[in-house]
């Protein structure tokens, strides 16, 4: 057994395990190496974020934290390509990093055959790159919308006349565009902010007020927005014109 995938056995033994520990000692005896190679292994393991935690005692050892991980997916090759595809879709919107991670995170617990299948899949495959690189404006949005920050935006409308304003980040619209809906101080309405016009957005230390917003003012946009929970429920797409 290579250590790639002695590395990938060793976490499903902890999970098969967990919440029970195993040494060190057990594990290199279950593996036929020495116990200092499986203390290598496992630390390996800590260090690329597999949460592993060590209890000490009589009968102590390492321990999975089993609510902490992913069991191994019965997904195949095309589905996981279909998922970086899809990703890609994602450059420059709030959520492109966390579906980065992801689809890492899934790819780790994919048999290791599937796994060389959708890499193979993977390099038959060619997109287009985007014209730019996206502005690293949509994470610190997502971020100040998580912690319910009020932002200062600096932004420039279809004209290109820009103006500074301070907006209470409500959530965020997607289609054709993303946009930042919230409320604005400076209009006294809601608005939704194409992410591609915000040329510079600072948290602010103030928390969001209680505020209950009218979203119908949005129509002024021309789509028919759903939520993405009830797209998820159901059968529809995600586009818009479904």
């Amino acid at each position: 057994m290579n250590r790639t995938d002695r590395l990938y056995a060793l976490v499903e033994e902890l999970r098969a395990a967990s919440p029970r520990p195993r040494s060190a000692r057990w594990l290199a005896g279950r593996f036929e190496v020495s116990t200092r190679t499986i203390e290598r292994d496992l630390a390996a393991l800590q260090q690329a974020g597999v949460p592993l935690y060590a209890e000490t005692g009589r009968t102590g050892g390492y321990v999975l934290a089993k609510d902490q991980t992913l069991p191994p997916l019965t997904i195949t090759s095309a589905e996981a390509t279909a998922l970086a595809v899809a990703l890609h879709a994602l450059a420059g919107t709030p959520f492109a990093r966390d579906a980065r991670s992801a689809l890492q995170k899934v790819l780790a617990v994919m048999p290791q055959r599937e796994r060389h299948g959708a890499d193979e899949l993977a390099g038959r495959v060619r997109l287009a790159a985007p014209a730019r690189q996206p502005a690293a404006v949509p994470q610190a949005l997502r971020e100040a919308l998580s912690m319910r920050r009020v932002l200062r935006l600096s932004y420039s409308d279809a004209q290109g006349a820009a103006t500074d304003r301070c907006v209470e980040p409500h959530g965020f619209l997607g289609g054709d565009h993303w946009y930042l809906i919230g409320w604005c101080r400076l209009r006294s309405a809601v608005r939704g902010f194409r992410l591609d016009r915000i040329q510079h957005v600072e948290t602010l230390a103030e928390t969001v007020p209680p505020r209950v917003l009218d979203l119908a003012e949005l129509d002024t946009l021309g789509w028919e927005f759903v939520g993405l929970d009830e797209l998820v429920k159901s059968d529809r797409g995600l586009s818009p014109e479904a």
